[in-house]
């Protein structure tokens, strides 16, 4: 048996609820057995970044994963929420230059691969499928990298490439602000979606085998890919606007085109996304605001008197109901084989109530057994889709590869001089 499985288990075994008769939860049970097999598979976790920022920065020895880390993520937290396999985030800001923006995706790249080295008994870097399930078989969690934000290429399809021999197995094509090539769901739409050269991003990623991630992006970005994509796509971290109305969340018209391309929406913990009561108590306080601000008060007399009013009224917490309200819409439009996990812990200030760090995964999915999912179901949800997006996204790789060589598009020879 896997040693860190064997004491998470040992750990478990003294703290399962037991039912009258003094056995074990059959809920708690249930899923442990689900993920004694499957790999909990998450699509987003931002510690490089809150590594980055820390009070020691870029300094992995000194944040202290071994022990209670700050935020919500460190090695004991992760073995006891049963995580299994995870996409890394290597974020980097946008800037209106770029300057300097493939230089801190390497840095970033560089970071996370040194947690990696520097606990080979709990990560493992995997590049494919295959590399999941060794890493998982080996008692570790398979450790992937994930670039957000299609700026950090530079425009350039050989950057792309070189990230991808680096490790990199999804691409975020946008981040909050639209680049020059795709909208982005928070930023000014110029595109239409992909422009000519974003829809050759898309078909390169798919020659490389890199996926493809959605979040982020607006609406007619993400039926462009769909639309080029010849490969299964991923939301690494969104949830349903058909929920919760927010620019970051998936439309159903998108949903209902994923069974087709094979997709897998992750859904995220980001408060705002999931409860549409957070969203409203936001357009609330902004109005507040407003009538504050027109009264001609200076500015720090109008952050007391929003101060004041936050006091009065008290912001509504997002819960892991809200959550479950996302998975449960995706599995309806959708089909379960296109629904799963994407916290984005790390990458977010506040939580849902049930779902605080990465100790949680487990509760999420015995609340969804409790309320009639199957082990399979479980099973899918928890990583079997997002594997079998990846197993995808490598076949079709290996086809094209076959078909044509790398791409020397320009990004002025198909969108113009002037970009």
């Amino acid at each position: 048996m896997r040693i860190d499985l064997l004491l998470v288990t040992l750990v478990l075994s003294m703290t399962l609820p037991s039912s009258a008769e003094g056995q074990a939860d059959p809920v708690a049970e249930r899923v442990r057995a689900v993920l004694d097999r499957t790999p909990l598979f998450d699509g987003h976790n931002d510690l490089p970044w809150a590594i980055r920022n820390a009070p020691a920065p870029m300094d992995v020895a000194a944040y202290g994963l071994e022990g209670r880390a700050e935020g919500h993520t460190d090695i004991p937290r992760l073995l006891q929420g049963r995580v299994g396999a995870q996409f890394w985030s290597v974020y980097i800001p946008f800037t209106p230059t770029n300057e300097g923006a493939a230089r801190m995706q390497l840095e970033q790249i560089d970071l996370m691969k040194e947690i990696i080295e520097r606990y080979p008994q709990h990560f493992q870097l995997a590049t494919s499928a295959s590399g999941v399930e060794t890493a998982f078989g080996a008692g570790r969690i398979a450790s992937l990298l994930g670039m957000e934000g299609g700026h950090a290429i530079e425009n350039s399809l050989g950057a792309l490439r070189a990230f991808f021999r680096q490790g990199v197995r999804y691409m975020t094509l946008t981040h909050g602000t639209t680049i020059d090539w795709a909208d982005s769901g928070t930023g000014l739409p110029i595109h239409n979606g992909l422009s000519p050269f974003g829809m050759e991003v898309v078909r390169e990623m798919n020659r490389l085998g890199m996926l493809v991630d959605l979040s982020h992006t607006s609406p007619a970005t993400m039926h462009d890919a769909l639309d080029v994509s010849e490969a299964p796509v991923i939301f690494s971290h969104s949830s349903a606007r058909g929920v919760t109305d927010h620019p970051r969340n998936v439309p159903d018209d998108v949903l209902r085109r994923l069974p087709e391309n094979g997709g897998v929406v992750m859904i995220t913990f980001v408060p705002g996304f999931v409860s549409s009561a957070i969203g409203e108590y936001g357009t609330r306080e902004q109005a507040a605001r407003v009538r504050f601000q027109a009264s001609g008060a200076p500015a720090a007399e109008v952050e007391r008197q929003v101060a004041e009013w936050r006091r009065q009224n008290p912001a509504p917490a997002a819960t892991m109901d809200d959550v479950i309200a996302h998975i449960e819409h995706v599995k309806a439009v959708a089909g379960v084989d296109h629904v799963g996990i994407g916290g984005d812990f790390d990458g977010i200030t506040s939580v849902p109530r049930g779902l605080e760090d990465v100790t949680t995964y487990p509760a999420l999915l015995e609340e969804l057994a409790r309320r009639g999912w199957t082990d399979q179901e479980l099973a899918a949800l928890a990583g079997e889709n997002v594997l079998r997006a990846m197993r995808e996204a490598e076949r079709t790789a290996a086809r094209l590869q076959r078909e044509r060589g790398p791409s020397l598009a320009t990004i002025e020879a198909l969108d113009g001089a002037s970009r």
